[in-house]
């Protein structure tokens, strides 16, 4: 795949998924290549569980401590995920007890301690003692699809393209980053963390910034979708449906099977759109935000 043609030369990413550069004049010939033919396949065979860890390893917080069964995560305050502690499992230590240790791990990092409580997944015991606590919440959808009818959707997949970075073009239309340096420098590396990552952009006119970007992580039979981000002047033209048709095709070459997805669930626009695009809800989890002391 061709991700970039400059005056330094190009670079190609095969299979192995390794870019490689080499200079202009070692060009023989070339040719527009469709995307990859993804076969059709059921969703791979996975619990709630196992899919929470997934996308814990696809969006790989800065700092990580495990707590028993639980993992504590920090990065500089660059979003609730990687910044908040994955309940899964026994944390080795009476539930209130758990939550003290949580409270002070983000405390010592100038931190508010976020809880990610999934159903299934998390103790039963947390959410009456995270409810005693008065801790708020913000739900989440994950959402799921077979990979192959994403990859066939939708047009324009040509203007699509393709890198292993996160360019200054494409964070331009990220909403996520402020302009603290701590903050930035958390969020490249966790943009760009992951087992196999591609981001996705559509460009505009020369001078302007993207018209539409996305982000996917391949790991095992799993594609992972996110930050997908349309221009407000470029909507409901199927942009954001080509990026992620592009990006299916890609993860389908490297042997995904399966798409997922979360989404809060006061996000109407964004559940009508992944409705659209086959996609059901597998599970639920929430984030609930513990009292300062």
């Amino acid at each position: 795949m061709l991700t970039s043609w400059d005056d330094h030369g190009l670079t190609v990413v095969p299979r192995s998924g390794d870019p490689v550069s080499f200079d202009e004049n070692l060009l023989v010939a070339g040719k527009v290549v469709p995307p990859f033919p993804a076969r059709r396949a059921p969703l791979p065979g996975v619990s709630p569980v196992e899919l929470q860890r997934t996308a814990a390893r696809g969006w790989p917080a800065v700092e990580q401590e495990p707590l028993g069964a639980w993992t504590l995560r920090a990065s500089a305050g660059f979003t609730r995920r990687a910044n908040s502690a994955q309940a899964l499992g026994d944390p080795g230590l009476p539930v209130a007890d758990a939550l003290t240790a949580v409270r002070r791990w983000y405390a010592a990092r100038g931190l508010p301690a976020w809880v990610e409580v999934s159903t299934p997944g998390s103790p039963e015991t947390l959410r009456a003692e995270l409810d005693r606590l008065g801790a708020a919440y913000s739900p989440t959808l994950v959402r799921v699809a077979a990979l192959a009818p994403l990859a066939r959707l939708g047009t324009g997949h040509d203007r699509v393209r393709l890198s292993r970075t996160a360019g200054p073009d494409w964070m331009s239309l990220y909403r996520r980053v402020t302009d603290d340096p701590a903050v930035e420098q958390a969020a490249g590396r966790v943009l760009h963390g992951g087992p196999s990552v591609w981001f996705a952009t559509v460009p505009g006119a020369p001078g302007r910034p993207p018209l539409a970007i996305g982000r996917c992580v391949i790991d095992g039979p799993w594609a992972c979708f996110g930050a997908i981000e349309v221009a407000p002047y470029a909507r409901r033209a199927g942009l954001a449906t080509a990026v992620m048709a592009v990006l299916a095709a890609r993860a389908a070459e490297e042997g995904a099977t399966g798409a997922y997805l979360q989404v809060e669930a006061e996000n109407d626009g964004a559940i009508a759109l992944y409705d659209g695009l086959g996609f059901t809800t597998s599970h639920t989890y929430h984030y609930a935000r513990l009292p300062q002391d």
